[in-house]
């Protein structure tokens, strides 16, 4: 299976809807240049319905793969509410099976539901009935959750991670270390993020000078996706293309993908060392502070949005990953501070933990 995989989770809009017209245009050049793996989610807004317009019903089932997930964390109040999200997905997608079908992003407080509602048994069970080809998992956080996961379910054929080279040793998401702990349990990778959200599409000028002086004629995004595409054991590299520019660009390299070479390696890396070079706020996640917080702020998650805003002066996807991370977990805005100083009192790398706050609730 080429290494180029089509995620529909940003797919082109015209007039606030998807724009099915632009997603056939773009299913068929991809289709056209050999590659076949297709990944939306129930959790997509209207990504299902899309693929099932753009792709299935217009070409043959066995010409293309589709995978998609199960949410059970959103809304689901019993068993039959995470089971009748599959049944959701088979219907908008008219795929009749699934061939990859994840439990979709494990970790932190979503893990347990895929537990208390035997989620396991019930995607062993598509299998074995033929609904489902093969089972795995995505995932968001530490290597520390992510091991026992692998232990548990040696079922999971499959894993997806959130792998760029800016994230690689970033603390936030750890990408090396959950790499390594996949390849650990030999799991075939799916990597997701590749271009972190586009964020890599468009990166600092230092990173773009040293991009183009490599190669002129090399996109940006090319050399994102052709590091986490390079990396051993990887099953499919996902490219959340918007536009028919994003797609014609990643066939370019992905057509007749060539790994990194070693001199490009060294291109990778300083790059990487000249993202750390950029002032950030040195959070490295241990949420010590959290734990003392009278009012629930999600210190952490602020650090990181600001993290971003400082690396990519990107406001509206710096705010994006604030309302992930701070309101998506239930915690409280920078704001909220009372500025009493129990979280510095605790912090291992002695931020000005208030100071900060106060220019996160300022500038996002």
């Amino acid at each position: 299976m080429k290494k180029l995989g089509f995620g529909l989770m940003r797919l082109p809009q015209k007039d606030g809807k998807i724009d099915i017209e632009t997603v056939k245009t773009m299913v068929d050049r991809f289709m056209e240049a050999g590659f076949t793996y297709f990944d939306t989610a129930w959790a997509y807004p209207g990504s299902e319905d899309a693929i099932r317009q753009a792709l299935v019903e217009r070409y043959p089932r066995e010409s293309f793969t589709i995978a998609t997930k199960n949410a059970a964390w959103i809304g689901c109040k019993t068993r039959q509410d995470a089971i009748h999200q599959f049944e959701t997905s088979l219907k908008q997608t008219g795929a009749g099976y699934i061939d990859y079908y994840l439990l979709h992003n494990l970790g932190e407080s979503r893990t347990h539901y895929f537990d208390d509602f035997d989620m396991w048994s019930f995607v062993k069970d598509l299998k074995e009935k033929g609904l489902v080809k093969h089972i795995g998992f995505s995932f968001h956080s530490t290597p520390e959750e992510l091991e026992p996961i692998l232990q548990d379910h040696p079922e999971a054929e499959f894993v997806q991670l959130q792998i760029n080279y800016a994230d690689w040793e970033n603390p936030a998401i750890l990408s090396r270390r959950c790499y390594e702990m996949a390849r650990k349990y030999q799991k075939p990778i799916v990597i997701m993020e590749p271009v972190k959200g586009g964020l890599l599409a468009k990166p600092p000028k230092a990173v773009e000078e040293l991009f183009k002086s490599a190669n002129p004629n090399a996109s940006a995004a090319s050399w994102a996706i052709r590091y986490a595409a390079s990396l051993d054991g990887v099953m499919t590299v996902l490219s959340g293309m918007s536009n028919i520019e994003q797609m014609d660009d990643n066939l370019s390299y992905m057509n007749d993908f060539k790994p990194l070479s070693d001199e490009e390696r060294a291109v990778i890396g300083k790059a990487q060392e000249e993202l750390a070079k950029i002032p950030m706020i040195p959070c490295t996640t241990c949420n010590y502070c959290a734990k003392v917080c009278p009012n629930n702020i999600g210190i952490s998650g602020s650090f990181n949005a600001m993290n971003i805003y400082y690396i990519y002066k990107d406001i509206a996807t710096a705010r994006h990953q604030q309302g992930w991370l701070v309101g998506g977990h239930g915690k409280a805005p920078a704001s909220a501070c009372i500025k009493c100083g129990k979280c510095e009192k605790v912090c291992p790398q002695h931020i000005s933990i208030r100071e900060q706050l106060a220019k996160v609730a300022a500038t996002l």
